[in-house]
């Protein structure tokens, strides 16, 4: 399939009702055409892996092209400078993290980007930071506890973030990296306990909502 036929095949899988839904839920629609993540799943199961295809598919701008392409990137192609040219083009809470957990997470530079973007001042470049986090906690099965530990200052230092997709982004980081095992929910219940001291409202959801989750696990 060539990158047209495929948009082709994306409007005809399209639906409106889905697009006001996607509207509903904070994602911005401008580009968005209203295809369900399921399809998008099949269908690159179908292309397979392939970096070339990725980057025309990206070029459209089409929010569902652009899930699609991080689906069938193939990490060991992904340069830096890509990863920092499509990150800056998140427009929406879910392409950031559908991009995160589908490509960025299994890239050499997932890391690096952990220790950066959290700096950023960019709303969704600051969410792919944590965003991030969550996805490396949820998908290393490798990488040693010390090195997850490390998330947990990052943690604390923005959460007091009031951008809503910037906090919740914070509030996911904590509570998934507290679930990958037992050593690791020591230190986010301990995090989560001195980030709900903060004398800030945002900063006490994010430890109040992982507190009680993690409790309860």
């Amino acid at each position: 399939m060539i990158t047209r036929e495929i948009i082709n095949h994306l409007k005809k899988n399209s639906n409106p009702k889905d697009r006001v839904g996607m509207s509903r839920f904070g994602i911005d629609i401008k580009y968005a055409l209203g295809v369900k993540i399921p399809v998008l799943r099949s269908l690159a199961k179908k292309l397979g892996k392939n970096h070339k295809l990725a980057l025309d598919l990206w070029k459209s701008k089409i929010h569902e092209a652009r899930i699609l392409a991080s689906m069938i990137d193939e990490p060991q192609k992904v340069s830096e400078k890509q990863i920092e040219e499509w990150v800056k083009c998140f427009n929406s809470w879910d392409i950031c993290d559908q991009v995160c957990m589908n490509l960025f997470d299994k890239t050499d530079f997932a890391w690096k980007k952990i220790s950066e973007w959290p700096k950023r001042k960019e709303e969704f470049v600051k969410r792919a930071g944590f965003a991030l986090m969550a996805c490396l906690a949820w998908h290393d099965k490798k990488t040693p506890d010390k090195e997850f530990i490390k998330f947990f200052p990052i943690i604390k230092k923005y959460s007091d973030d009031e951008r809503n997709f910037v906090k919740k982004a914070v509030n996911w980081a904590l509570r998934q990296t507290g679930k990958k095992n037992n050593n690791l929910k020591k230190h986010a219940l301990k995090t989560a306990k001195e980030i709900l001291k903060i004398n800030n409202k945002t900063a006490q959801w994010i430890a109040a909502d992982a507190l009680r989750e993690l409790k309860n696990q």
